[in-house]
């Protein structure tokens, strides 16, 4: 009969467990204080806020800064068109790297090399911004949804991290007993690759999901009509608008009044500029860490 023996630890091992929890905790507090920081303002009040008397909970709580935000009808346009880029920009990124990748995970696929060559080669080199706007001029799709959606339809790092998984995880043998059965190569993608995908289609997910919420560049160059604005260009012109010139105050008070409501206003809209994202991460992050360690292996 077998018994477990109790191995006991060493007072360096103790003292070296004691400081890697310590160093741990060190960065939990650096990382987070700024985002309980910004909640906290958020829901502070604007004197609260100008005066510097928040630091971890909020101090006269007020809704003022959401009511601002939210009293503009612009949020609704941009939260709506920045779902709806997400949406579909998310379905048209994965389902074109999915149908890249999984091709050149295939060694039996001809001139994949070549092809993950040209691919390759996009990572590195780049025409500038002006060949970049001249192209999308060309397909006729400025000052529209499409411009939003299809310049950045496909990531090249995101095919290679999910050519590695297909590689790494969707055995030979499976496809080889799938085509003794009849089924065909889009149907075994469909009915057997992508149930075992989860892990990578998650971090394809939330790598795009994230690029199309955050997408700035892309629409102030590309968009003219305010109805199109995402939601990040809504912000910014939101701030912009909120400056206030200095010279032009002549009541003390009242630019003091103005500028808390400012500075308030940027708590705010971080918070709700970063709420989406946060409200998806949970709903993927079981798979993130596993998708993306197995599709960073070298394939």
């Amino acid at each position: 009969m077998n018994k477990s023996i109790a191995i006991r630890e060493s007072f360096g091992d103790k003292f070296f467990l004691f400081l890697v929890y310590a160093f741990l905790i060190v960065v939990l507090i650096i990382v987070l204080y700024p985002l309980i920081y910004i909640v906290s303002s958020s829901f502070s009040s604007p004197r609260a806020v100008i005066s510097g008397k928040v630091w971890l909970f909020p101090v006269e709580p007020s809704l003022a800064g959401y009511r601002a935000i939210f009293n503009n009808p612009q949020i609704l346009t941009g939260y709506a068109n920045s779902l709806f880029y997400t949406f579909f920009g998310v379905l048209i990124n994965v389902t074109m790297t999915v149908m890249l990748a999984y091709p050149l995970s295939k060694s039996t696929f001809y001139g994949r090399g070549f092809i993950m060559l040209l691919l390759v080669i996009t990572m590195m080199f780049s025409g500038g911004l002006i060949p970049y706007y001249l192209t999308v001029k060309s397909l006729g799709i400025l000052d529209t949804r499409w411009a939003m959606l299809l310049p950045g339809a496909l990531a090249v790092w995101q095919v290679i991290i999910a050519r590695t998984f297909f590689q790494s995880t969707i055995p030979k043998e499976l496809g080889e007993a799938a085509e003794l059965d009849g089924c065909t190569d889009l149907g075994f993608l469909w009915r057997i690759v992508l149930p075992l995908s989860k892990p990578i289609l998650a971090v394809l997910v939330l790598m795009y999901a994230v690029g199309h919420w955050n997408a700035y560049f892309d629409a102030l160059i590309f968009l003219k009509s305010q109805e199109l604005y995402p939601l990040q260009i809504i912000l910014r012109n939101i701030l912009i608008l909120n400056s206030i010139d200095a010279s032009m105050m002549v009541d003390a008070n009242q630019m003091a009044a103005m500028q808390g409501l400012r500075d308030l206003l940027k708590f705010s809209l971080i918070v709700v500029a970063t709420l989406p994202v946060l409200a998806l991460y949970p709903f993927v992050q079981k798979y993130f860490v596993q998708g993306i360690m197995i599709g960073s292996l070298k394939g």
